[in-house]
């Protein structure tokens, strides 16, 4: 698991969690932010982020940087590695369960760096 890094540049609530190139295309990584797990996802080779609760709700553990990464009709998503629940990346609902739904974190990448909004 990454330990983010505070920006200590601006004023803003932006905290680095690690460089782009860190994160495989199509694949999470886990970091810890101000004390919660946030899984962090790249769409390809691109710098499209999106960064949402890293627990799974339905296994109870802290997985989900571990999924399978896709989209199901166009919404980017990622299946839980345990009981393959699919989660969609923009807003943490559960695409199998409304009744579910993740947190779910802003996330830029600024100079190649990856930043998540420590206040969602």
């Amino acid at each position: 698991m990454l330990q983010a890094a505070s920006n200590q540049q601006t004023t803003t609530q932006w905290m680095t969690v690690c460089s782009l190139e860190q994160i495989l295309p199509n694949t999470g990584v886990c970091a810890l932010v101000k004390g919660e797990q946030v899984a962090i996802f790249r769409i390809g080779n691109s710098t499209e982020i999106y960064a949402i609760s890293n627990y799974d709700p339905f296994s109870k553990t802290y997985v989900l940087s571990r999924g399978i990464v896709g989209d199901r009709n166009g919404i980017a998503k990622v299946a839980s590695p345990i009981y393959k629940q699919n989660f969609n990346l923009k807003t943490g609902q559960c695409l199998d369960n409304e009744a579910v739904c993740v947190p779910t974190w802003t996330a830029r990448v600024v100079e190649g760096k990856v930043q998540i909004n420590v206040n969602h």
